[in-house]
């Protein structure tokens, strides 16, 4: 989860570049809730856009109750979003570039995404091993 701390200081650093700027390239939430059919978080972005995108992704989302996952508040001016019942917040920029929490987090994300593809490949080979009287044991 990253620390809302943390998160503050980034939103305040990026708050401060848009007031001396006047524009920022980097879009920020109008609005956003969570969508308990899809299971995902759904983002309205200043330039019109919505964004979605699954709540289990974000970490400190994972085990959190839709009622939880409804209770969404803007931070920064929309730079970024805050669960406060689990203490979670992901920075807009970065859930649209599909980063949803820390480099170990993300490590896991991938891994279990990838484990669970199927190919022909796992296929052949889970059949191969099947006749083979399956998994071989490991070694004592």
């Amino acid at each position: 989860m990253i620390k809302t701390d943390w998160v503050e200081k980034e939103i305040a650093n990026a708050a401060g570049k848009v007031g001396k700027d006047e524009k920022s390239d980097e879009p920020h939430a109008k609005s956003a809730r969570y969508d308990e059919q899809s299971q995902r978080i759904l983002v309205e972005l200043d330039n019109g856009c919505l964004f979605a995108f699954p709540a289990k992704h974000v970490q400190g989302l994972e085990n959190a109750s839709p009622d939880e996952l409804s209770d969404i508040e803007l931070l920064g001016g929309g730079y970024a979003l805050h669960w406060p019942r689990v203490n979670a917040d992901i920075r807009i920029e970065g859930a649209m570039s599909g980063i949803f929490g820390s480099r170990k987090w993300m490590m896991r994300l991938a891994a279990r995404e990838a484990g669970s593809r199927s190919s022909a490949t796992k296929t052949t080979s889970s059949r191969e091993n099947g006749k083979k009287g399956g998994r071989p044991r490991k070694a004592a």
